[in-house]
């Protein structure tokens, strides 16, 4: 029988007690240290940043350091859920008072997602600093609190396929030859049966039908992907001409970004 562990993620900004107190307090297993990426020439590396990770190594059983955009509310966003999807046997806990607003909001909303079972918390400080550069941005941990959550609903794994698909004009080959302009609905839906997305495994090929696609098919796909994204946000669907084509929005292609560790068949999707 697996053992349930005790994970922390922790977006890392300029903290120390905030983020080393919890941990030892509820013993740790596995703790990820969500750090801004090295190559920024913008990242300023606190003094203090490796006595911490050496007293977080004495207080947890193992700690991974990641790098994650802390300036990028849709990076953070898509390392917590997937992290907590790795880990989806476990319990897993975020700590959203460590790395600033940014990185707050966005394991704020990865907690809110109704298909990742984390638990987003806050530490209460017991007091502030003034240079975090020099000194951790807050001393002491006065009270750690859960935070409430409203669910929201992440898009489905078909729907995450298809904006991917509409993200990558090289996964067009084959289905949507002029990449000049955006896929068609029947692009889309040749892909999804190629890629074995669940709303089209009921729907006979097109060869079986006289007129040649199903169209139900066409149904299917509205209902099931386009209708949601639309509604969302993350596509546009226009008229050119006498073809419908589909556009996905800067919107679509952050929650693409967040969400793509949904995608269960990597080996056969364009671009993983």
């Amino acid at each position: 029988m697996d053992v349930v562990k005790r994970v922390h993620i922790v977006p890392l900004g300029y903290e120390f007690d905030r983020v080393l107190e919890p941990i030892c307090d509820q013993r740790a297993d596995l703790v990820y240290l969500l750090e801004h990426p090295t190559d920024d020439p913008d990242r300023v590396v606190p003094d203090y940043r490796e006595d911490l990770v050496t007293d977080l190594e004495s207080a947890a059983a193992t700690v991974r350091r990641r790098e994650c955009d802390l300036t990028d509310v849709y990076a953070v966003l898509g390392e917590v859920t997937t992290l907590a999807d790795e880990h989806a046997t476990d319990s897993v806990y975020v700590n959203v008072s460590g790395g600033g607003t940014i990185a707050a909001i966005g394991a704020t909303m990865a907690c809110m997602d109704v298909s990742t079972d984390a638990t987003a918390y806050y530490v209460e400080p017991e007091g502030y600093a003034h240079d975090p550069t020099m000194a951790p941005i807050s001393n002491g941990a006065a009270d750690v609190y859960g935070l409430p959550t409203y669910p929201i609903e992440s898009p489905t794994r078909d729907q995450i396929a298809i904006m991917g698909f509409l993200a990558d004009p090289a996964a067009w080959d084959g289905y949507h030859e002029d990449r000049t302009t955006p896929p068609k609905k029947k692009d889309c839906i040749e892909f999804a049966r190629d890629v074995g997305l669940s709303f089209m495994a009921d729907r006979a090929p097109p060869e079986s039908h006289p007129g040649g696609e199903d169209k139900g098919a066409f149904r299917v796909l509205d209902t099931h992907v386009l209708d949601p994204l639309e509604t969302d946000g993350y596509v546009e669907i226009e008229s050119v001409g006498r073809r419908r084509v589909i556009t996905l929005t800067e919107q679509g292609e952050n929650a693409y970004r967040a969400f793509r560790h949904k995608l269960e068949y990597a080996e056969n999707y364009p671009g993983e």
